[in-house]
C-alpha cells in the first residue's frame, strides 16, 4: 500500500457515503455490537473477561484520540480551531473513557443517550472526506464505534440502566455543553459541534433549515431519538417481559 494513501493529507479522492467500505464498516461495527450482547452473560459472571474487555475499550478509545492528534502533529496542521475535542463526539470519547475507568453511573445515564446517540449518527453521515482505507477512515469509524460499544458494555456487562431521569440529565448536560462549546467557540473563532454554521459535508443537519433554526430542530431530533432509545430497548421490553409473566399466572 502507498503511504501516501494510508497516512498523508493530500487523497485522491473524497469519502463518499453509502458505498462498499462504508455499508462494510456499519456492518463490522454492527457485528461488533452483537457479539458483546451475545457475551453478555459471560462477561456478567466472568470478573476477568469483564475487566479484559473494559480496559481493551479504554485503550481503543484512547488510541483513536491520540493517533488524530498524532496525525494532525505529524503534518503540521494541528489547530486550536479544528483539532480541539470539542465536537459532540470527542468529549463523549473522553467520557467513555472515564466512565470505563471509574465504572460511573452518573457518567453512564448521559453517555448512554448522548454518546450512543450521536456515534450513531456519525457513523450513518460521516463528517469525514477522508475515504478507506486512509489511517482517518480507520480512526474515525474505530472512535465512535467504541463510543458506542462502550455505553453497551456497560448496559450488558454491568447491568446499568437508564431512567427517564437520565433521559432529561442528558438534554440538560447537552445544552449546558452546547453554551460553554459555543462560548469557545466565539473565542477560538472555530466551529465545535456545528454550533457557528452546518459542516462542509453532507450531514443529517442539511434537513433542519437554515442556521440558526437547525440547532433548535437538532434539539427536538435528538429528544425523539432518545425517547426511542429508551422506550424500544427497555420500556417495551418490559411491557412485554410484564404480560408474560401475567399469563403464564393465569393459565
Amino acid at each position: 500500500m502507498d503511504l501516501t494513501t494510508f497516512f498523508g493529507r493530500k487523497h485522491e479522492s473524497d469519502f463518499i457515503m453509502f458505498t462498499a467500505p462504508h455499508f462494510l464498516t456499519l456492518a463490522c461495527a454492527a457485528a461488533l455490537c452483537l457479539l458483546l450482547f451475545a457475551a453478555r452473560f459471560a462477561l456478567r459472571t466472568r470478573p476477568l473477561l469483564r475487566n479484559q474487555v473494559r480496559w481493551l475499550l479504554i485503550i481503543v478509545l484512547l488510541a483513536s484520540e491520540a493517533g488524530l492528534h498524532a496525525w494532525y502533529l505529524s503534518h503540521g496542521i494541528w489547530s486550536s480551531r479544528q483539532s480541539l475535542p470539542l465536537e459532540l463526539c470527542g468529549i463523549t470519547l473522553l467520557l467513555s473513557a472515564v466512565m470505563l475507568l471509574t465504572r460511573s453511573r452518573l457518567l453512564y445515564s448521559f453517555l448512554y443517550f448522548a454518546g450512543i446517540g450521536g456515534a450513531c449518527i456519525a457513523l450513518l453521515t460521516p463528517n469525514l472526506v477522508y475515504p478507506f482505507p486512509h489511517i482517518r477512515f480507520l480512526l474515525f469509524f474505530t472512535a465512535h464505534a467504541a463510543i458506542v460499544l462502550s455505553s453497551l458494555f456497560m448496559t450488558w456487562a454491568y447491568g446499568f440502566r437508564p431512567t427517564w431521569r437520565s433521559l432529561l440529565f442528558t438534554m440538560l448536560c447537552l445544552n449546558l455543553i452546547a453554551v460553554i462549546v459555543f462560548a469557545l467557540d466565539k473565542l477560538l473563532g472555530a466551529n465545535y459541534m456545528f454550533l457557528a454554521h452546518k459542516p462542509g459535508t453532507f450531514s443529517v443537519l442539511d434537513y433542519f433549515g437554515p442556521y440558526p433554526y437547525y440547532l433548535l430542530v437538532e434539539e427536538v431530533f435528538a429528544l425523539v431519538i432518545f425517547l426511542m432509545m429508551f422506550l424500544i430497548f427497555f420500556k417495551l421490553p418490559e411491557m412485554i417481559r410484564s404480560r408474560n409473566t401475567s399469563r403464564s399466572r393465569n393459565i
